[in-house]
């Protein structure tokens, strides 16, 4: 961990309990401190009268408002009116607007995207680690990250959609406000779910029903969690086939019954009871898989490439990274990840 961060535990009523690295030393800003708190200051900003407008229809009996106006050291990430504007043409269709989406029946769900957009911790622009997960007051293992994009910081929330900066370090006296272009919102599938719905990922899906005993990795991947997958692709069963049984052979022929056993100790090779993201892969350190005793892997990064070395020195590459669930992470792998024989 950076020695600059450290954890910190807070209760903080309406806006929940929350676990958070903090940012060590000062922000931004630098001037002469803003009396005015983070709801007073939105308030202020004619850019964030919608944002100022949501935590009033979403609060219960004002709790919002009023956690966000007391003491504190608070971080959120403010979205614009055009954002609020953009979110209900996105959910609701053309020509709709923030009046449509702040209506009666859709209080819960606003409360729940807002409170995704703070942190219980105040953080800076200069503290901000690209790449690592940020977990806010919502809850429920939800994550987003912050991560360079065309030489710019920008947020990717739980479904990769990306939001930028507009506005970064706005003081105020429980915190700091940064103004963003879009409105985050929380992953809304598993980490199965995920899977299944990725075509280059139909083996793994073949693979995880062919190896449960009564669903169980796939009740796994189901369940509440902050697990880690290497997701192998279709074309990495396939050359998993080719290696094992000779040329011209696929996953079709891998994936039988007779070869249950084998394939099932080969998928829980490939998960972490750990959520981490690429940035977060600690290259040259052994990483145990939940499921796989004490066999494990290792990880190496070097000049910007992640490889991943099995317990047979076949290395594989990743794929694609970060694919975000609200129960961990999934990475897609090259090579299916073998234990020792």
């Amino acid at each position: 961990m950076n020695p600059c961060f450290r954890v910190r535990v807070r209760t903080l009523g309406a806006l929940g309990l929350t676990v958070l690295l903090v940012a060590c030393g000062g922000g931004g800003g630098g001037g002469t401190e803003n009396p005015r708190g983070i709801v007073g200051e939105a308030a202020a900003n004619p850019t964030l009268s919608s944002f100022s407008r949501a935590l009033s229809y979403a609060s219960n009996n004002h709790d919002l408002v009023n956690t966000l106006s007391g003491p504190g050291s608070f971080t959120v990430f403010a979205p614009n009116n055009a954002a609020f504007n953009a979110l209900a043409v996105e959910l609701l269709g053309p020509g709709k607007t923030v009046n449509d989406l702040l209506v009666p029946g859709n209080e819960a769900f606003i409360r729940s995207v807002l409170q995704y957009h703070v942190l219980a911790t105040r953080l800076v622009k200069s503290g901000m680690q690209l790449g690592r997960s940020i977990e806010p007051i919502l809850g429920n293992n939800a994550f987003f990250k912050i991560d360079s994009l065309n030489g710019s910081a920008v947020l990717f929330d739980g479904r990769q959609r990306a939001s930028g900066i507009e506005t970064s370090d706005i003081d105020t006296s429980n915190g700091v406000i940064h103004i963003v272009t879009k409105l985050m919102l929380p992953a809304n599938q598993s980490i199965m779910e995920h899977v299944e719905d990725q075509p280059e990922l139909s083996s793994l899906v073949a693979a995880l029903r062919l190896a449960s005993d009564n669903d169980d990795l796939i009740q796994l991947l189901l369940q509440s969690g902050r697990f880690t997958l290497f997701a192998p692709t279709n074309a990495a069963f396939d050359a998993l086939a080719v290696e094992s049984l000779g040329a011209g052979r696929t996953a079709a022929d891998l994936l039988v019954p007779a070869n249950k056993a084998l394939v099932r100790k080969v998928l829980q090779y490939h998960v972490l009871g750990n959520r981490l993201l690429r940035a977060e892969l600690p290259s040259g350190q052994p990483l145990d898989p939940l499921l796989a005793g004490n066999e494990s892997f290792t990880v190496t990064v070097r000049d910007g490439a992640t490889t991943i070395t099995d317990a047979r020195n076949r290395i594989a590459s990743l794929a694609t990274t970060d694919h975000f669930a609200n129960n961990g992470v999934v990475h897609q792998v090259s090579t299916v990840l073998l234990p020792p024989q």
